[in-house]
């Protein structure tokens, strides 16, 4: 409760101001003339200049308003480290049972430093959440802030008008002295790189902490979960690791450096990119056999790739024909055999086969050297028509080896719907093809295909009495790919409407190619913003339960769910930024959740250096929970009105204020009513009687 003295002047002050002054000049002409009376008309004066002016007691009814504090617990990821989580509950519980019990103080406990949903800032943030949460508190209500974190904080303020109150801010750090840790830095990484070439990342190891070893350590290098190098790499020194991109799309490398003795943790140890792989300009080769309607299919699509360096030769008449034509006419220019299938065969990404009939134009030691080249990681592709089934068949060479059939001579021919089998429908190369998803095919028919017996390999499509339409075999390290008709240029003709042939043939090639993708036993991770989805790509009927390991080391079982045939997904979703590893006993694959290398992991030791020059500006003080690996010291919590610290030996403090709330106001005029006329006609009477003795 408050008293004070308050004017409501009942005409201008202006006119007050003038009816004053020539007040004043009259009662100074009147004491300079020594008029009798002057003192009582002086007095008189005065009554009523302040009843003009009105002056009333107000009495103010005022309710105190309580001090805010804010109690900041660090939950960044790197508080899950040596016991940092366990020591911060620990300490704010403690906390927030001694504010409590300070009279007319307001607790507001604030977990921050988790990366924003955003994935724009990767490191602890905890200065940002502290100005949102007393945004609707005024300044000179705030009596501090209190932060209990390990002290690697990434949006300190430049100043403390950044802040936005005038009061202590004090941090606790967690964590311990003698920390020491090993990262792996990568300098610099290219983001593509042609299949087949090296290319050069740049990485740094770094060391920090006390009483460190400064030998070099054995550097391991996994590219899509499996190890393809290992080198000795000193500390603190950049040096160039050449990697080379084995596949197009994503080529993961992990860049894992061995753990230093006692070191505070191993997830930094290990560093992630992703290289997309861009294949360099495909070398095909075609062989048609002879001329058929279909020849023009297989050249106007693989011509329409621009990625695509074709060579095609068409035998257009064959050896035994005597016609008395000269040699030097028989071809515009000479078959090339022996460049082709002898000195440059393992320049080629994909050889085709279409409508070959064995007629000794290629010598058998050449049909040898295309098995050897696909069993050392080729791709063959045969095409086959009536030639497959007759003696020329290129089954009656030194590819019987790695063809995926024998034929049995037979030809049936008439019209029939090639068909997806059932396990074509789980394949990543015939699953879901245009046309393919209703109850019945909208695709044109087909008017021949060549029996086989003795198959190997996948059966993906079918024909007439479901035999085998199209096989894909693996042969060693290379692969082949079998069609038993040579009827696909009637779904490119748009015959009864057509079919998918670009689609199909393509998804084919790049099988052939080990696009991964197209792999039918595959583990993949993938992120989009928090959210991690796995899939696991399969032949079979049923998936096993698949681990995800965090960046923090904690492991979780997911149970996948079949989102198509032979396509098996799940989605979860996480607030932890950094690498996941994800693995169903035989795969591994890896992901990546905001940046490749957070700075949230980029120093992991505990410090007080951070934090010091802020809160020392504030009055505030840093100082470390334990000491020497004991329990941690709380300190006690005083209340202080004004001063220049708010920090000593075994306390901090807090700034109290003065701040209220007006919750009612009486007002006692002073000259209005009964008691200012009284006063005023108790002046004009002894005026009067003066003046009259």
């Amino acid at each position: 409760m408050t008293w004070s003295l308050d004017f409501a002047p009942l005409v201008p002050v202006w006119l007050i101001v003038i009816l004053s002054s020539i007040a004043v000049i009259l009662m100074a002409l009147a004491l300079w003339r020594r008029q009798r009376g002057t003192i009582i008309r002086s007095c008189a004066f005065a009554a009523l200049i302040l009843a003009l002016l009105n002056p009333a007691v107000e009495r103010e009814e005022r309710e105190p308003l309580s001090s805010v504090v804010a109690l900041v617990a660090d939950r960044s990821q790197s508080q899950d480290l040596d016991g940092r989580r366990e020591m911060t509950d620990q300490v704010v519980d403690a906390l927030r049972a001694r504010l409590e019990a300070l009279p007319n103080l307001e607790v507001r406990t604030i977990d921050a430093g988790r990366a924003r949903s955003d994935l724009q800032n990767d490191g602890t943030a905890l200065f940002g959440v502290l100005s949102q949460e007393l945004s609707d508190v005024p300044p000179d209500r705030i009596a501090g802030a209190i932060m209990v974190t390990d002290g690697q904080v990434h949006d300190i303020p430049d100043n403390t008008a950044a802040l936005g109150f005038d009061a202590p801010l004090h941090a606790l750090i967690t964590g311990h002295e003698n920390e020491r840790d090993r990262r792996i830095v990568v300098i610099r990484a290219p983001r593509f790189g042609l299949v087949g070439k090296e290319q050069q990342v740049r990485l740094r190891m770094s060391q920090a902490g006390k009483n460190i070893d400064q030998t070099p350590a054995r550097l391991v290098v996994r590219r899509d979960g499996e190890e393809i190098d290992s080198l000795t790499i000193p500390p603190e020194e950049t040096v160039d690791v050449p990697v080379e991109i084995a596949h197009g799309g994503q080529n993961i490398f992990e860049f894992e450096v061995q753990a230093l003795d006692g070191e505070l943790t191993t997830l930094n140890n290990r560093a992630v990119i992703t290289i997309d792989g861009v294949r360099e300009n495909l070398r095909v080769l075609l062989v048609s056999g002879e001329p058929h309607a279909g020849e023009r299919t297989w050249r106007n699509l693989l011509k329409s790739d621009a990625a695509v360096d074709l060579v095609h030769f068409t035998i257009l008449r064959p050896p035994e024909k005597q016609d008395g034509t000269p040699i030097s006419q028989l071809s515009l220019i000479a078959f090339p055999t022996r460049e082709l299938f002898s000195v440059k065969i393992d320049e080629f990404d994909l050889i085709i086969f279409d409508r070959y009939k064995r007629r000794r134009v290629l010598p058998i030691l050449y049909f040898d050297n295309i098995a050897r080249y696909v069993r050392d990681g080729g791709a063959l592709l045969v095409a086959t028509g009536p030639d497959y089934a007759e003696a020329g068949s290129l089954y009656r060479t030194p590819l019987a080896t790695v063809m995926p059939a024998e034929p049995s001579g037979r030809i049936l021919e008439g019209p029939f719907l090639p068909r997806i089998s059932a396990l074509g429908e789980r394949h990543p190369v015939t699953r879901g093809l245009p046309g393919s998803g209703g109850k019945t095919l909208d695709w044109s028919h087909w008017f021949r295909l060549i029996d086989t017996v003795d198959h190997q390999g996948e059966v993906v499509m079918t024909g007439p009495e479901d035999k085998p339409l199209l096989i894909l075999d693996r042969k060693n390290k290379g692969r082949v790919a079998l069609l038993l008709s040579d009827q696909v240029w009637l779904w490119a003709r748009g015959y009864e409407g057509g079919g998918p042939h670009v689609e199909l043939l393509r998804r084919l090639a790049h099988w052939l190619m080990k696009e991964p993708d197209l792999e039918e036993e595959a583990l993949r991770a993938s992120t989009r913003g928090h959210e991690l989805t796995v899939e696991r790509q399969t032949l079979g009927e049923s998936v096993d339960p698949v681990e995800v390991t965090g960046p923090t080391g904690e492991t979780q079982t997911l149970t996948l769910k079949q989102a198509e045939p032979g396509l098996w997904r799940a989605t979860i979703s996480t607030d932890d930024i950094g690498l996941y590893s994800v693995s169903d006993g035989e795969r591994t694959a890896l992901a990546n959740i905001g940046p490749a290398n957070p700075r949230e992991f980029a120093d992991v030791l505990s410090t007080t250096a951070a934090l010091s020059a802020i809160a020392h500006e504030t009055g505030g003080d840093v100082r470390r929970l334990a000491r020497n690996g004991g329990e941690p010291t709380i300190p006690r919590i005083v209340t202080l009105n004004r001063a220049s610290s708010y920090a000593g030996s075994g306390w901090i403090g807090l700034k109290t204020t003065d701040a209220s709330i007006l919750k009612g106001i009486d007002r006692l005029p002073l000259f209005i009513g009964f008691l200012g006329l009284a006063i005023l006609l108790d002046l004009l009477s002894a005026t009067w009687y003066r003046e009259g003795h």
